[in-house]
């Protein structure tokens, strides 16, 4: 409960904290004149009582340090030169002023104060008692309350910088969130368009074919509506697995997702292929081992970009796809005897930069291998003949990282 009032206190008003705080001294510079006193001392008197009060008041301007303090000095002056009145245990109101100061006027204000004050101090001792011990009292008292002051300033600007600091990191934090977000949608938009790509490049040929085969080979026709109801759940099931962590109802917890397509898988997509009319072929070599899923996963997307592009644009019969793993690289080439870049729609803006003018295809494929450390590399085949996309990944973690 009052940590409670604390802190509804530090967020009020300050106008009303220094009302609140001019009215605390005035009850405290009251008591004096109402407790029961001895005969001998000073009679509390309604005028004397008066000008405390005024010596009170300017602590309503204590955040105007200079004029708050000119004014308690004026006031306590003529009480002591022109008063006999109660004497108060401490100087309640210029030690607030003291400590304000302190708290809230830069260097060269608070020297020319600080020197003000000290003449002011040693005057009213010198007409009061005159003694050394009031006069270390009272140095005593008012500097600790510049001291105080200059503590909570140097408390002030921690907690500010703490603050700004706390605020800043929660702007960085919100930031690379965002930035996190962007990544993901466009690998999600990438790892769409691979997927949808190619699965229609391959239906449409099979739906492009099957009217001839229906017509020359029944039993071909057959095998090509089987492929395309085939590739059609091969997508919608990838694309299942993708969009299924978009999904903000509880039923994603529960929705099945598959690991995404790795090495493995590339024998069934190369199947697919072959199924278009293509021949392809496929080997591997160098030190064949296991990789980490996400290397995988880029090598299958990898081909089957390079192959739906094949398959739309090159006009081939052949496609061989290689993978060569090195110690520390594992390259993926994929070359076709079709067009070569020069025409058919294969240059600047055609396959070379996925297909089309403003296509994503090598693209994607050159940001695949710059999230694994390696490049990607497209142009004429061998002998100048057909094309070829051929991608080195890097494979060490450590190398990758540097």
């Amino acid at each position: 409960m009052i940590r409670a009032w604390g802190e509804r206190i530090r967020r009020a008003d300050p106008r009303w904290r220094d009302l609140g705080l001019t009215l605390l001294v005035q009850v405290a510079t009251t008591i004096p004149f109402v407790v029961p006193r001895d005969p001998l001392d000073s009679p509390a008197t309604w005028p004397a009582y008066a000008l405390t009060t005024l010596g009170n008041v300017p602590l309503v301007w204590r955040r105007r340090p200079v004029a708050a303090i000119f004014g308690m000095v004026v006031a306590d002056s003529v009480y002591t030169l022109a008063l006999d009145g109660p004497g108060q245990p401490l100087p309640y109101a210029p030690l607030i002023g003291v400590y304000t100061m302190a708290l809230l006027c830069p260097p060269r204000v608070r020297i020319a104060m600080g020197v003000a004050v000290g003449g002011l101090v040693v005057a009213s001792v010198a007409l009061n008692t005159g003694t050394a011990r009031e006069l270390l009292f009272a140095l005593f008292v008012f500097a600790a309350a510049y001291a105080l002051g200059r503590l909570q300033h140097t408390r002030q600007a921690y907690t500010a910088a703490v603050e700004a600091r706390a605020a800043e990191l929660e702007r960085a934090n919100r930031i690379e969130a965002e930035q996190a977000a962007a990544r993901e949608r466009a690998r999600i938009a990438r790892e769409m368009h691979d997927v949808l790509s190619h699965a229609v490049s391959i239906m449409i040929v099979q739906a492009e074919a099957g009217p001839v085969a229906v017509r020359r080979a029944p039993e071909r026709a057959e095998a090509a509506f089987d492929a395309i109801a085939e590739t059609g759940r091969d997508a919608m099931a990838q694309l299942r697995t993708m969009l299924g962590v978009l999904r903000a109802d509880g039923s994603a917890r529960t929705a099945p997702r598959g690991p995404q397509p790795g090495v493995e898988e590339l024998a069934g997509l190369l199947e697919r292929v072959r199924g278009s009319g293509l021949e392809v072929s496929y080997e591997r070599t160098g030190a064949v081992r296991g990789l980490p899923a996400a290397l995988e996963a880029t090598v299958h997307r990898v081909v089957q970009e390079a192959l739906t592009n094949v398959v739309k644009h090159a006009g081939a019969s052949r496609v061989s796809v290689r993978l060569e793993y090195g110690a520390r690289e594992l390259a993926v080439t994929v070359t076709d005897d079709g067009r070569g870049p020069g025409s058919g729609g294969r240059g600047s803006g055609g396959r070379g930069s996925g297909a089309a003018p403003g296509g994503h295809g090598l693209i994607g494929i050159r940001e695949r291998a710059a999230a694994h450390g390696g490049a990607a590399v497209a142009g004429p085949g061998p002998g100048g003949s057909g094309f070829e996309v051929r991608v080195v990944l890097v494979t060490s973690a450590l190398e990758v990282g540097s």
